[in-house]
């Protein structure tokens, strides 16, 4: 399958090479978000030996030695040399390191290391051990470990102060750009309606694994139902994998948080009152890790009003997936289980355009960086990008703002829409918004609309926003 983006990703890879001693490099980011896929390419443009060995995903009767066995054969399968016998995790990379001739461009990419590691709290240290000893001085070297458990690659590499020094690159992949997402329809993205791209990218976020599964050929209505509302669909079925796989056994925890993300943005201490549970205890933990999986997102940013870090961070559901799953798919089970979504067309169902208008706003806030280049602020300096939310109380009314970008002397209050046809109404709706801001005196402000529909004749005549942007221009 030809490779889609990542083009930045791959330019730092590809500087590796460029240094006269052997690199290590680490990366993570959500399951299905193409980690795998983008070391592979980077080894075949590099035109180098390829040394591949992923670890076995954690199950009943899985132990230390299994692993262990399992390295020893897939490395003897990708370099062709007799399965080297190793008792422990020094002696199985003992046989790695002699697989390696310092003479020859190598990547070796250690995949689902914290996979490969759990059952042998040693692991991290003996893995140092052979690095700092053997594996650096091999000059032609990339040495790559990836894993989709954040948590443990963070606490064991990328923050262990063991490994201080060590890293040469450290990568962090999310979702593919909008405009990136397009390479998926290859051809037919040019007799495709920007309506049809954008419902699809709604349930799949910019997820390659996910775009991979649509069929180009087929309307965006039969794809959803065909991935989500189908027992045997990919998309049916794959919240319970990913979420099984990456967080174990603290999966209920977390699901239960994702599941109140779902309905609506939360802080720490709204998340603990609705649990009964402390936010400084498991609670904080649980966040954390949901973030640094890619689940959710920590909307914090500047007070516009006083200029210092909002008083309470408050998280989102960044994954367009997990949302649209747990919000449409999965209180329709049995009905889906039992053949009734085979022929009803999605839009006619009750709550669509609301749960499709959240999850346009979700890529318009993942996808700054192409509203940036619309709005003429790159390269400048950008203070805060997030969601605003502030509660009513004596000082006057509350305000929630879908993103606020702030500069040192202007902000920019963004709204996102997507409806059939777009009112003049949301004039009203935005001033009312910029009114309870409450900004500071030499503060200018700017009223963008990032809509995907048809806008009233009215709206667009009346001067009232400084930019109009169709959905589609951050995608083209």
């Amino acid at each position: 399958m030809r490779f889609i983006g990542r083009e930045d990703y791959l330019a730092k890879l590809d500087a590796l090479w460029r240094k006269r001693e052997a690199s290590f490099a680490v990366v993570s980011g959500r399951r299905r978000i193409g980690k795998s896929t983008l070391v592979e390419e980077f080894a075949r443009r590099s035109r180098c030996r390829f040394v591949e060995i992923a670890g076995l995903p954690p199950g009943k009767g899985m132990s230390n030695q299994i692993q262990i066995g399992n390295f020893c054969e897939r490395l003897a399968a990708a370099t062709g040399l007799p399965e080297a016998r190793a008792d422990c995790w020094a002696k199985a990379f003992d046989a790695l390191v002699a697989a390696v001739d310092s003479r020859e461009r190598t990547v070796v990419f250690l995949d689902e290391i914290s996979w490969m590691g759990r059952y042998d709290p040693a692991f991290p240290g003996i893995l140092k051990t052979a690095w700092d000893t053997r594996f650096s001085r091999k000059a032609k070297l990339v040495f790559v470990v990836a894993g989709s458990v954040s948590a443990w690659i963070q606490e064991n590499i990328q923050h262990s102060k063991g490994y201080v020094g060590r890293i040469s690159l450290d990568l962090t992949l999310s979702d593919l750009s909008l405009r990136e997402c397009l390479g998926f329809w290859g051809r037919k993205a040019e007799r495709t309606s920007t309506r049809e791209i954008l419902d699809i990218l709604s349930v799949t976020g910019g997820v390659p694994k996910y775009l991979s599964e649509i069929d180009a050929g087929l309307s965006a209505d039969e794809n959803v139902r065909r991935l989500c509302f189908d027992p045997d669909g990919y998309l049916y079925g794959d919240f319970n994998r990913i979420f099984d796989d990456v967080f174990d056994a603290t999966v209920a925890s977390k699901r239960r948080i994702v599941a109140a993300l779902a309905d609506g943005a939360a802080s720490a201490s709204e998340l603990a009152e609705r649990f009964g549970s402390d936010p400084n205890g498991h609670l904080s933990s649980d966040l954390r890790e949901l973030s640094e999986a890619g689940f959710v997102a920590a909307s914090g940013g500047l007070n516009p009003h006083t200029g210092r870090t909002v008083r309470e961070v408050r998280y989102r559901l960044r994954d367009n997936y997990t949302r649209f799953y747990l919000k449409y798919v999965l209180p329709r089970k049995a009905a889906i289980e039992s053949g009734a979504f085979r022929y009803t067309p999605l839009d006619s169902l009750p709550g669509w355009d609301a749960i499709m208008g959240l999850q346009f706003e979700n890529l318009v806030l993942n996808n700054f960086a192409a509203l940036a280049s619309e709005i003429g602020i790159v390269g400048k300096s950008v203070d805060s990008v997030a969601p605003y939310f502030r509660r009513g109380g004596r000082g006057g009314g509350g305000v929630q703002i879908d993103m606020l970008v702030q500069l040192p002397k202007c902000v920019y209050v963004v709204e996102t829409k997507r409806r059939g046809v777009i009112g003049v109404d949301t004039e009203a709706e935005v001033q009312r918004k910029i009114d309870r801001l409450a900004l500071p005196k030499g503060k200018s402000v700017k009223a963008v609309l990032v809509y995907d529909g048809i806008l009233a004749t009215e709206l667009e005549e009346d001067g009232f926003f400084d930019f109009l942007i169709p959905a589609e221009r951050l995608m083209r």
